[in-house]
């Protein structure tokens, strides 16, 4: 777009200025894990993250307002609000694993959250916790307890963002869990506009945000497969990589295969071909 100036990249995503009020956010094909890019890129990823971002905006504004304004042909593009966005990830757990699993290994808690003895990976809690953390502009994000998270936006504003978070993690849980799909954790971003109002932001239960597990896969006590990057991760894993820049390139068959787990979660999710949203992305808002 002629008008369009561009102001930032990140991991993910490269954000253009259209005026003083509206943001462009492109979301390309990279993947990052670990916090690191990596050098090969994931066909169409990005168009899956916008789809399903705009599909779930659409679908939780009673929830919690967002910064949607309108979506691009491109399918990879979205034309938002701008807004002064909190210093935090909102992470919301349903279940426990990743760094959630580790860190109740060590501690029998997550953040901060004390969890009942005997819990097993992947375990269900008995209900959703937030657990926020850090947002780094480079590095690793951090966990961070309810405490240390109140000195950076406020106790008042906390609670109102986990509040939304836990209550927008409620709806797409069972919206998803009656699809054969289980959302065992995400993250959210948050902002606030002109008027003091609270809104969501950036991207809301794609399989870079979220865990993906299929339904009927599931059993507590181990690893689950999944519809999510944990398929890059745990290839990058296999290889001994410190986690550190640069990151390993990736080979084809994990190339296709994040693929069609992306698409897989798209189209589970939306009900909608993922061939027809490439040739009318507006499906997902209908």
């Amino acid at each position: 777009m002629p008008e369009a100036v561009h102001v930032g990249t990140g991991k993910i995503r490269d954000l253009f200025a259209l005026d003083d009020d509206r943001l462009l956010l492109v979301a390309s094909d990279r993947i990052s894990v670990f916090d690191v890019v990596l050098p090969t890129e994931i066909p169409d990823k990005g168009r899956v993250l916008t789809g399903l971002s705009a599909f779930w905006f659409a679908r939780t504004r009673e929830q919690c307002p967002n910064h949607l304004i309108g979506l691009h042909e491109d399918g990879r593009s979205t034309e938002c609000r701008r807004l002064e966005m909190l210093p935090l990830e909102c992470v919301v757990r349903g279940y426990l694993s990743g760094s959630g699993w580790s860190a109740y290994q060590e501690s029998g808690a997550v953040c901060g959250v004390s969890l009942p003895d005997g819990l097993v990976e992947s375990d269900r809690l008995a209900e959703p916790i937030f657990t926020p953390t850090t947002k780094a502009t480079s590095g690793h994000d951090e966990p961070l307890t309810r405490e240390q998270a109140a000195e950076l936006i406020g106790e008042e504003r906390l609670s109102e963002v986990e509040q939304a978070s836990i209550e927008l993690y409620r709806f797409a849980a069972e919206y998803a869990a009656a699809r054969g799909i289980l959302i065992a954790d995400t993250k959210f971003e948050f902002g606030v506009d002109d008027g003091g109002q609270l809104v969501l932001a950036d991207e809301i239960f794609t399989p870079d945000s979220s865990r993906f597990w299929p339904a009927d896969d599931y059993e507590a006590g181990r690893g689950q497969a999944s519809f999510d990057k944990q398929f890059v991760r745990d290839y990058a894993a296999s290889l001994g990589w410190d986690k550190t820049y640069p990151g390993p390139d990736l080979p084809e068959e994990v190339v296709v295969g994040t693929r069609a787990r992306y698409v897989e979660a798209f189209e589970r999710l939306t009900e909608i071909s993922f061939d027809d949203y490439l040739s009318d992305p507006e499906t997902v808002l209908r």
